[in-house]
């Protein structure tokens, strides 16, 4: 029961529409299943450095430097609309799914990955509930899914600290990075105008979430 609510909890955090799963949903239609996958791989490879810094006590250290979070949504900005730019390229030459896109060159990895070293939202919730996973106590699951945490509050309630309801958390990220790409790629073989579509949809996401941050950034440093 507790590795299935870790799962469900890590499900739950990595599926909500957000500027990672934007970058997955361009990797996956413009060059295929494997590059969506390492996109989500760098997204995911994030919060286990994450775990292991908030595990060694480091990731707290960022609070004590108020100007911290307003730089990191400023960079964090400005990477979101520079990506923003490569999806918007993308939506113009794809003109078709490219069934050969698994051999592209992909730089998801290194995008997502970026984002989430320089994402306020992931640093926070490492700095929290992260923190609170750790520790001996309970956890209401549901209540911290993005956008809807306010409905599901105690829906799903298990005992932290435990490293079962850990390896569950992981393993429901990484169903997440495997299934969400082939479900994209199943898409884009069906329907032809799939790709540009989603890229172009993707350049949407990251110039809005890029615009909110610079936003948020800006107000928190006057």
């Amino acid at each position: 029961m507790t590795a299935l609510a870790g799962m469900i909890f890590g499900l739950a955090l990595a599926a909500p529409p957000g500027p990672m799963n934007a970058i997955i949903a361009e990797e996956s239609v413009v060059r295929g299943w494997m590059a969506g996958f390492r996109a989500g791989l760098g997204a995911m490879s994030a919060d286990v450095l994450f775990f292991v810094l908030t595990l060694a006590g480091a990731v707290a250290v960022i609070d004590q430097f108020p100007v911290a979070r307003p730089l990191l949504y400023l960079v964090g900005g400005v990477l979101m609309l520079y990506f923003a730019v490569g999806a918007i390229r993308e939506a113009r030459a794809a003109a078709t799914f490219t069934a050969d896109g698994d051999h592209a060159v992909s730089t998801g990895f290194r995008k997502t990955f970026a984002l989430s070293l320089t994402n306020p939202y992931q640093i926070g919730f490492w700095l929290t509930v992260g923190v609170g996973l750790l520790e001996s106590g309970t956890l209401d699951v549901l209540s911290h899914v993005p956008g809807a945490g306010a409905a599901l509050e105690g829906a799903l309630t298990v005992q932290t600290g435990s490293p079962t309801l850990l390896v569950g958390f992981f393993a429901g990220i990484a169903v997440w990075i495997v299934v969400y790409p082939a479900a994209l790629v199943a898409a884009g073989r069906r329907v032809d105008a799939f790709a540009p579509v989603v890229a172009a949809l993707s350049a949407v996401v990251l110039v809005g979430f890029g615009l909110l941050f610079l936003a948020i950034g800006a107000l928190r440093i006057v």
